[in-house]
């Protein structure tokens, strides 16, 4: 469908289909922004693709280690950047829901300082949503200020540093209070 094209007639109080306009979903802009279709799940795509995101971020990690996850995340930061940009740009809305390769950068990026341990994973997850929705400061300002498909990404990649520093934290403190315990007399 084009945009000279108009849309077939649809019944009162029938959902519209989303097609971005001049942009279809079949583009490679449109694949990536919604991971593949999970941002157009009707609940909670956010964290549909958070939980998408673990077991990449698990096995990057185990087959390369922090710095392949930190190449890896640099990169799909870019591929994302683009393709929001395009998105946002075609589609004339700001920060769109179904947009998702935000939520998969960011939570990836949590694991580049802690391991993905099933607990990590756990508790990384909670933190990041937690943090994504809360939107404390400086993800509350760069989610207001801050836009186009960097934008996009940016907020995201602020509620992922609070969460891996916690996730941080947390780690260093069991790990030391557990070291002594691991030491043979």
């Amino acid at each position: 469908m084009t945009d000279s094209t108009p849309a077939p007639e649809t019944p009162a109080g029938a959902p519209q289909p989303v097609v971005p306009r001049g942009l279809p979903n079949w583009h490679p802009a449109y694949l990536i922004a919604t991971g593949f279709g999970i941002g157009h799940l009707p609940k909670a795509p956010g964290s549909w693709a958070s939980l998408v995101a673990l077991p990449f971020a698990f096995g990057i990690y185990y087959l390369g280690g922090p710095p392949v996850l930190l190449l890896f995340a640099l990169y799909l930061f870019c591929l994302g950047w683009w393709a929001a940009h395009v998105y946002v740009t075609r589609r004339l809305i700001r920060d769109p829901s179904e947009i998702v390769i935000d939520e998969i950068v960011a939570q990836m990026a949590i694991f580049i300082v802690v391991p993905p341990t099933w607990y990590n994973l756990l508790i990384g997850f909670a933190l990041f949503r937690l943090f994504d929705i809360w939107k404390p400061w400086p993800v509350s300002w760069a989610d207001g200020h801050i836009h186009g498909g960097f934008g996009v990404l940016f907020d995201d990649i602020l509620a992922a540093v609070y969460a891996g520093g916690i996730l941080w934290i947390i780690n260093s403190i069991i790990v030391f209070n557990m070291a002594p315990n691991m030491v043979s007399p």
